[in-house]
């Protein structure tokens, strides 16, 4: 007889937080640059302007993340979502200029810049669809989770707990081959597995019902989302005191271009039994 798995799905109790850095951000950054024997000094003057923009973007991004970033345990599953943030320069002064005067190649520039966050548009790029066999469930009801993406990617997917500990529900140690195919629709857990999802509450939740989400990631391209690899038997899960380990996940997709990547999120509501 085989063994069953048994996830128990988390209950998130928290809705979507309103997060802070939506407005442009004031930075400043210094860029460099150093000539060659070939350039010109307004190739080098450009290059170190560039670098100091480029500096700055990055610079904003990340305080545009953190305050995106786990202010609370239960915002771990918001997160995921605002990975995508980018920005962009809507104004810029230049604060000092000049050629360094121990090294003469070396060009110095610095900025202070209004950067803008940006978030991915909704319909380009890499698309996933997410549903549920059942959006009610009694305490205790096997769940089936559904997704298809617009064309072959990766996929992730997440279950966050009420206690803001998130577990990798796919891959797993038994099925770690997380590559489809593009208009495929696919089914977690699989017929054949002998993994079984049941929706239930946390021991020490008292209240008759909750709202539950299931978040999946797809990339197009395989990413080292998740370095630390897998346990035999355990699903990997990021628990509430572990929480610069899901930062870690979103400074990566970050890195990833809006259009090469996408997220899809599932509801359903948990009723005990009568």
């Amino acid at each position: 007889m085989k063994k069953l798995l048994l996830i128990t799905l988390a209950i998130i109790l928290i809705p979507f937080s309103t997060y802070a850095a939506e407005k442009s951000l004031w930075v400043t950054a210094t860029g460099e640059s150093y000539q060659g024997e070939t350039e010109t000094p307004k190739e080098v003057i450009q290059r170190a302007k560039r670098d100091a923009q480029n500096k700055a973007i990055e610079q904003a991004t990340g305080v545009f993340l953190k305050s995106h970033t786990l202010v609370h345990n239960s915002q771990v599953a918001d997160d995921l979502i605002y990975a995508a943030v980018r920005g962009k320069i809507s104004e810029m002064i230049i604060l000092n200029s000049e050629w360094d005067k121990q090294d003469r190649n070396l060009y110095r520039i610095r900025i202070k810049a209004l950067v803008e966050p940006l978030y991915p548009e909704k319909g380009k790029g890499l698309l996933a669809k997410l549903n549920l066999s059942k959006t009610k469930l009694t305490e205790g009801e096997e769940v089936k989770v559904h997704y298809e993406t617009s064309s072959d990617c990766y996929v992730y997917l997440f279950s966050v707990a009420a206690d803001g500990s998130v577990t990798l529900l796919f891959p797993n140690s038994q099925d770690q081959e997380n590559k489809v195919a593009g208009g495929k629709v696919y089914e977690f857990p699989a017929a054949q597995s002998n993994i079984r999802l049941k929706a239930m509450f946390l021991p020490n939740f008292r209240g008759k019902t909750a709202d539950e989400k299931i978040k999946l990631i797809a990339t197009k391209n395989k990413e080292n989302l998740l370095p630390l690899g897998f346990k035999e038997g355990m699903f990997q899960a990021y628990d509430a005191n572990s929480t610069g380990l899901i930062s870690e996940l979103v400074k990566r997709l970050n890195t990833i271009e809006p259009s090469e990547w996408a997220e899809a999120t599932a509801e359903y509501i948990i009723r005990r039994i009568p």
